[in-house]
């Protein structure tokens, strides 16, 4: 970025980072990064690379999610990234479990306002659906 990441340009991506999710929209979230970004989303599995195939992930991802809530908290923005904290439940499809979800996502902005390289780290708690029987 020319000018250094300050939390209000952070904040308007998370917050369309959030949308995305919440309204499982691929196409918007992978519009989020530039056309050669890495998405990373385990430390371990070689990233996602580009555009396309970040849509392809967040189809496969939002596929089994119902009812996504998602928040974050910014902890930090220094020349072109940003570092947050954050929380999202779904139910998962067809069970019906719930899913807590808690991470951090490292972000490296592009002079456009998109993210050029997306790394993550979450930890999951599955609350199993309470079966009708």
């Amino acid at each position: 970025m020319t000018d250094p990441l300050d939390e209000s340009i952070f904040a308007a991506w998370l917050d369309r980072y959030k949308a995305a999710w919440e309204q499982r929209d691929p196409a918007a979230a992978a519009a989020l990064f530039t056309e050669q970004a890495t998405y990373r989303e385990t430390p371990y599995d070689a990233p996602f690379e580009g555009q396309g195939a970040i849509r392809n992930y967040w189809t496969k991802a939002v596929a089994g999610q119902r009812d996504v809530r998602f928040s974050y908290d910014i902890l930090a923005c220094c020349g072109d990234r940003g570092l947050c904290h954050w929380h999202a439940t779904f139910a998962a499809e067809p069970a019906g479990d719930t899913i807590d979800l808690d991470g951090i996502f490292h972000c490296r902005f592009a002079g456009d306002g998109r993210v050029a390289t997306f790394e993550e780290w979450w930890h999951l708690k599955v609350t199993p659906a309470q079966s009708t029987g």
